[in-house]
């Protein structure tokens, strides 16, 4: 099993194809070419036709998935403002490969779905690998779809970017270009995929009770206005850290309501979309139960290398010394340098964290990942797969 992945940026699409493929000595000494993901600028849009054949020409894939993206990410870099493309190429003896191509029409009732995924059958699904245009497709819909039916599988990828202006974003399976939908990879066969999904934050305060709720407003917090528990968690902070939350507070739902302790990995975070200080209640961006815990979330540029650090190296901790072959990190396009204030914060630490990885991906309209064990949409974060053999090598 190998993979290796390069990035380069360059205004003509062949001249950055040229230069990824030069740091790929797999495609000159024979290897297998089993799948490649291919992220491209929509700066190419025009030539993606020619783009993918030439990348199917070179590599010989048997399976190439990707989409546009407002930038690309390769190994240690994040290239942004320019034109780029990212490509990682993978060897992998006796996966079970499989992609499908989604349109809304196929997801909008169970029975339709079930269908659907059915022409994915490859035996065990072990994950999937999921790009979807933010445009035409519900990607929610089709998370709960893909749930339901590969409950033990979990899904990571994003929604492809683009100019915004376009209000269009493209799809790649193999060599067709897709303009609506999503494009969807079943992983089956001796390899898992292990997930990091960093949502930026620390949390704050306690973890409470939600006990009462309407919709997506909280109305009490351990049976006192939710109001009141917010502005007490703000008002305990040290001044440096009230400082950094005035802006930047959100909230965490826990995922099971069962567990004695929780950590990083337990909360959907969610924005905090305002306060009713008459009704004393909060609105969030999600529909709380009651019974559920919350406990609310700074989310700030340390707050963010915080957490992706501490989940890279939980990550690595329990791989128990299985090397993962290579990585897919899909991440939100309000990161990178606009979070950050340096280029190739998220990439550079997958290498500290991880070690030399081939890794390939975009900066999203949005990021797929699972948060307690189900898939879900999220904003500001980095979701990674790490595809990595069942077994340890002798």
């Amino acid at each position: 099993m190998r993979a290796e992945a390069a990035a380069a940026a360059a205004a003509d699409w062949r001249d950055a194809l040229d230069a990824v493929a030069e740091r790929l000595p797999m495609l000159r000494d024979g290897t297998p070419v089993d799948l490649v993901l291919l992220f491209a600028s929509d700066e190419y849009a025009a030539s993606y036709p020619e783009l993918l054949a030439d990348v199917r020409g070179r590599t010989g894939a048997r399976l190439l998935v990707g989409c546009s993206g407002q930038g690309v990410i390769g190994p240690g870099r994040e290239i942004e403002g320019e034109p780029a493309l990212s490509l990682i190429a993978f060897s992998l003896p006796g996966a079970d490969l499989k992609a499908l191509r989604l349109r809304q029409a196929d997801i909008e009732d169970d029975t339709t779905a079930a269908m659907c995924l059915e022409r994915a059958a490859i035996g065990d699904v072990n994950a999937w690998l999921l790009f979807a245009d933010p445009y035409t497709l519900d990607p929610e819909r089709l998370l709960v779809s893909l749930g339901h039916a590969y409950p033990s599988a979990p899904i990571v990828g994003g929604l492809a970017s683009g100019d915004r202006r376009r209000r269009r974003t493209e799809l790649f399976l193999d060599g067709e270009v897709i303009e609506e939908g999503a494009v969807a990879l079943a992983i089956g066969g001796p390899y898992d995929v292990r997930t990091v999904v960093s949502q930026g934050c620390v949390p704050i305060g306690e973890a409470w009770t939600i006990t009462g709720a309407t919709a997506n407003v909280v109305e009490t917090i351990g049976m006192r206005p939710a109001r009141d528990v917010l502005m007490e968690t703000f008002e305990a902070l040290p001044q440096a850290t009230q400082a950094r939350a005035r802006s930047n507070l959100l909230v965490g739902l826990a995922m099971d309501e069962y567990r004695d302790d929780y950590g990083r990995g337990d909360f959907l975070i969610r924005s905090l979309m305002g306060i009713d200080d008459h009704e004393g209640t909060i609105l969030v961006g999600a529909e709380p139960r009651v019974g559920q815990t919350i406990q609310f979330q700074l989310r700030d540029p340390a707050a963010a290398d915080e957490d992706l650090v501490a989940l890279l190296g939980e990550a690595r901790d329990a791989l128990g010394g299985r090397q993962p072959v290579g990585a897919l990190l899909c991440a939100c396009n309000g990161r990178g340098v606009g979070l950050f204030g340096a280029p190739d914060h998220d990439a550079l630490a997958m290498i500290e964290q991880l070690g030399p990885l081939p890794v390939a991906g975009l900066f999203c309209n949005g990021e797929i990942g699972p948060i307690g064990g189900k898939p879900f949409v999220h904003g500001f974060t980095a979701s990674i797969a790490l595809i990595v053999p069942r077994e340890a090598p002798a």
